[in-house]
Protein backbone atom coordinates (compact mmCIF):
# COMPACT_ATOMS: atom_id res chain seq x y z
CA UNK A 1 0.00 0.00 0.00
CA UNK A 2 2.88 2.61 1.45
CA UNK A 3 4.87 1.31 -1.89
CA UNK A 4 1.84 1.93 -4.38
CA UNK A 5 1.32 5.87 -2.93
CA UNK A 6 5.20 6.47 -3.78
CA UNK A 7 4.97 5.22 -6.76
CA UNK A 8 2.32 7.54 -7.55
CA UNK A 9 3.63 10.46 -6.21
CA UNK A 10 6.90 10.10 -7.50
CA UNK A 11 5.08 10.19 -10.78
CA UNK A 12 3.43 13.28 -10.21
CA UNK A 13 6.33 15.30 -8.34
CA UNK A 14 5.73 18.49 -6.93
CA UNK A 15 6.04 21.70 -9.58
CA UNK A 16 5.20 24.60 -6.86
CA UNK A 17 5.98 25.50 -3.64
CA UNK A 18 2.87 26.44 -2.94
CA UNK A 19 1.10 23.40 -1.81
CA UNK A 20 -2.31 25.13 -2.97
CA UNK A 21 -1.06 25.50 -6.75
CA UNK A 22 0.58 22.12 -6.86
CA UNK A 23 -2.88 20.49 -5.54
CA UNK A 24 -4.79 22.38 -8.33
CA UNK A 25 -2.46 20.69 -11.45
CA UNK A 26 -2.87 17.68 -9.99
CA UNK A 27 -5.98 15.72 -11.34
CA UNK A 28 -7.12 12.28 -11.20
CA UNK A 29 -8.54 11.39 -15.50
CA UNK A 30 -11.76 10.46 -13.33
CA UNK A 31 -12.99 13.73 -12.23
CA UNK A 32 -14.38 15.29 -15.29
CA UNK A 33 -16.74 12.07 -15.77
CA UNK A 34 -17.67 12.70 -11.94
CA UNK A 35 -18.41 16.54 -12.49
CA UNK A 36 -19.98 16.62 -15.57
CA UNK A 37 -21.18 13.35 -16.40
CA UNK A 38 -24.30 13.67 -13.82
CA UNK A 39 -24.40 17.29 -15.25
CA UNK A 40 -24.93 16.41 -18.84
CA UNK A 41 -27.17 13.70 -17.99
CA UNK A 42 -29.31 16.37 -15.52
CA UNK A 43 -29.73 19.00 -18.59
CA UNK A 44 -30.29 16.64 -21.70
CA UNK A 45 -32.97 15.16 -19.19
CA UNK A 46 -34.42 18.65 -17.92
CA UNK A 47 -34.78 19.71 -21.68
CA UNK A 48 -37.16 16.74 -22.68
CA UNK A 49 -39.00 17.39 -19.22
CA UNK A 50 -40.13 21.04 -20.42
CA UNK A 51 -42.01 20.05 -23.54
CA UNK A 52 -38.91 18.98 -26.07
CA UNK A 53 -39.81 15.79 -29.06
CA UNK A 54 -37.52 13.01 -28.60
CA UNK A 55 -36.07 14.60 -31.89
CA UNK A 56 -35.47 17.93 -30.95
CA UNK A 57 -33.19 16.51 -27.84
CA UNK A 58 -31.56 14.60 -30.47
CA UNK A 59 -30.68 17.04 -32.62
CA UNK A 60 -30.06 19.63 -30.00
CA UNK A 61 -27.64 17.39 -28.63
CA UNK A 62 -25.59 16.23 -31.83
CA UNK A 63 -25.85 20.40 -32.72
CA UNK A 64 -24.03 20.89 -29.55
CA UNK A 65 -21.58 17.97 -29.92
CA UNK A 66 -20.80 19.24 -33.06
CA UNK A 67 -20.36 22.97 -30.99
CA UNK A 68 -17.60 21.27 -29.03
CA UNK A 69 -15.44 20.36 -31.70
CA UNK A 70 -14.94 24.24 -32.70
CA UNK A 71 -15.15 25.35 -28.87
CA UNK A 72 -12.28 22.69 -28.47
CA UNK A 73 -10.26 23.81 -31.47
CA UNK A 74 -10.68 27.54 -30.48
CA UNK A 75 -9.96 27.20 -26.73
CA UNK A 76 -6.75 24.74 -27.63
CA UNK A 77 -5.36 27.53 -30.07
CA UNK A 78 -6.05 30.94 -28.38
CA UNK A 79 -6.74 29.97 -24.56
CA UNK A 80 -4.49 27.13 -23.71
CA UNK A 81 -1.03 28.46 -26.00
CA UNK A 82 -1.81 31.84 -24.90
CA UNK A 83 1.54 33.95 -24.29
CA UNK A 84 1.26 36.71 -21.17
CA UNK A 85 4.58 38.70 -20.43
CA UNK A 86 3.14 39.30 -16.67
CA UNK A 87 4.28 36.57 -14.32
CA UNK A 88 0.74 35.96 -12.92
CA UNK A 89 -0.44 35.47 -16.21
CA UNK A 90 2.31 32.84 -16.85
CA UNK A 91 1.81 30.89 -14.18
CA UNK A 92 -2.14 30.43 -14.81
CA UNK A 93 -1.19 29.38 -18.46
CA UNK A 94 1.72 27.07 -17.09
CA UNK A 95 -1.51 25.41 -14.60
CA UNK A 96 -4.04 25.10 -17.48
CA UNK A 97 -1.79 23.67 -20.12
CA UNK A 98 1.62 24.32 -20.30
CA UNK A 99 2.51 21.69 -17.29
CA UNK A 100 1.06 18.99 -19.63
CA UNK A 101 3.27 20.23 -22.21
CA UNK A 102 6.55 19.84 -20.10
CA UNK A 103 5.48 16.42 -18.27
CA UNK A 104 2.98 15.08 -21.62
CA UNK A 105 2.93 11.45 -19.93
CA UNK A 106 1.90 12.65 -16.34
CA UNK A 107 -1.34 11.09 -15.91
CA UNK A 108 -2.53 13.73 -13.21
CA UNK A 109 -1.78 16.43 -15.44
CA UNK A 110 -3.44 15.45 -18.37
CA UNK A 111 -7.03 17.04 -17.68
CA UNK A 112 -7.91 20.48 -17.31
CA UNK A 113 -8.01 21.40 -13.62
CA UNK A 114 -12.25 21.82 -12.65
CA UNK A 115 -10.94 24.96 -11.61
CA UNK A 116 -10.57 26.02 -15.13
CA UNK A 117 -12.89 24.41 -16.73
CA UNK A 118 -15.86 24.95 -14.35
CA UNK A 119 -15.86 28.84 -14.86
CA UNK A 120 -15.27 28.19 -18.73
CA UNK A 121 -18.60 25.67 -18.76
CA UNK A 122 -20.16 28.49 -16.43
CA UNK A 123 -19.32 31.00 -19.01
CA UNK A 124 -20.30 29.23 -22.19
CA UNK A 125 -23.66 28.03 -20.75
CA UNK A 126 -24.75 31.62 -20.18
CA UNK A 127 -23.71 32.28 -23.44
CA UNK A 128 -26.16 29.73 -24.90
CA UNK A 129 -28.98 30.49 -22.40
CA UNK A 130 -28.41 33.65 -23.82
CA UNK A 131 -28.30 32.44 -27.83
CA UNK A 132 -31.07 29.51 -27.48
CA UNK A 133 -32.83 30.42 -24.43
CA UNK A 134 -34.95 27.79 -22.94
CA UNK A 135 -35.68 25.03 -22.70
CA UNK A 136 -33.64 24.45 -25.66
CA UNK A 137 -30.47 25.49 -24.18
CA UNK A 138 -30.31 22.14 -21.76
CA UNK A 139 -29.79 19.39 -24.05
CA UNK A 140 -27.35 21.80 -26.46
CA UNK A 141 -25.36 21.64 -23.53
CA UNK A 142 -25.79 18.27 -22.73
CA UNK A 143 -24.31 17.42 -26.13
CA UNK A 144 -21.32 20.02 -25.43
CA UNK A 145 -20.48 18.82 -22.39
CA UNK A 146 -20.18 15.04 -23.86
CA UNK A 147 -18.25 16.48 -26.22
CA UNK A 148 -15.51 18.04 -23.74
CA UNK A 149 -15.38 14.60 -21.85
CA UNK A 150 -14.78 12.80 -25.41
CA UNK A 151 -12.01 15.25 -25.83
CA UNK A 152 -10.75 14.47 -22.45
CA UNK A 153 -10.67 10.76 -22.62
CA UNK A 154 -9.32 10.44 -26.23
CA UNK A 155 -6.52 13.24 -25.22
CA UNK A 156 -5.63 10.17 -21.93
CA UNK A 157 -6.04 7.60 -24.83
CA UNK A 158 -3.86 9.31 -27.35
CA UNK A 159 -1.42 9.68 -24.76
CA UNK A 160 -1.31 6.46 -22.95
CA UNK A 161 -2.44 3.63 -25.57
CA UNK A 162 -1.24 2.79 -28.86
CA UNK A 163 -4.14 3.23 -30.86
CA UNK A 164 -5.26 0.05 -33.37
CA UNK A 165 -8.07 1.88 -35.87
CA UNK A 166 -7.05 4.56 -38.76
CA UNK A 167 -8.58 7.24 -37.42
CA UNK A 168 -6.97 6.30 -33.59
CA UNK A 169 -3.37 6.33 -35.52
CA UNK A 170 -3.73 9.36 -37.55
CA UNK A 171 -4.99 11.38 -34.30
CA UNK A 172 -2.17 10.03 -32.34
CA UNK A 173 0.17 11.22 -34.82
CA UNK A 174 -1.18 14.20 -35.06
CA UNK A 175 -1.44 15.31 -31.28
CA UNK A 176 2.10 13.54 -30.90
CA UNK A 177 3.42 16.25 -33.78
CA UNK A 178 1.61 19.03 -31.75
CA UNK A 179 3.66 18.16 -28.72
CA UNK A 180 7.28 16.82 -30.38
CA UNK A 181 7.19 18.95 -33.38
CA UNK A 182 5.34 22.13 -33.84
CA UNK A 183 3.06 23.10 -31.30
CA UNK A 184 1.20 26.01 -33.68
CA UNK A 185 -0.49 22.97 -35.49
CA UNK A 186 -2.35 20.16 -34.30
CA UNK A 187 -4.96 22.26 -32.10
CA UNK A 188 -7.95 19.57 -32.72
CA UNK A 189 -7.30 16.13 -30.64
CA UNK A 190 -10.60 14.82 -30.97
CA UNK A 191 -11.36 16.03 -34.63
CA UNK A 192 -8.65 17.07 -37.12
CA UNK A 193 -11.88 19.23 -38.63
CA UNK A 194 -10.84 22.59 -37.72
CA UNK A 195 -7.32 22.58 -38.58
CA UNK A 196 -8.44 21.21 -41.91
CA UNK A 197 -10.35 24.40 -42.22
CA UNK A 198 -7.92 26.71 -40.74
CA UNK A 199 -4.90 25.20 -42.38
CA UNK A 200 -2.95 24.16 -38.82
CA UNK A 201 -2.81 20.14 -39.56
CA UNK A 202 0.48 19.16 -38.64
CA UNK A 203 2.72 18.61 -41.09
CA UNK A 204 5.39 15.95 -41.82
CA UNK A 205 8.93 17.18 -41.64
CA UNK A 206 10.73 16.78 -44.64
CA UNK A 207 14.08 15.01 -44.78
Amino acid sequence: MGSDRTARLSASPPLFRSRFLDFFSRIHPVVPALIYGPILVAAIIHGASLGLSALAVIGLVLAGLAFWTLSEYWLHRTLFHWESDHPIGKRIQFIIHGVHHDHPNDKMRLVMPPAASLPLAALFFGAFYLVLGSPAVFPFFGGFLMGYLSYDYTHYYLHHFVPKSKLGKKLREQHMRHHFQDHRFGYGVSSPLWDWVFGTLPRKRRH
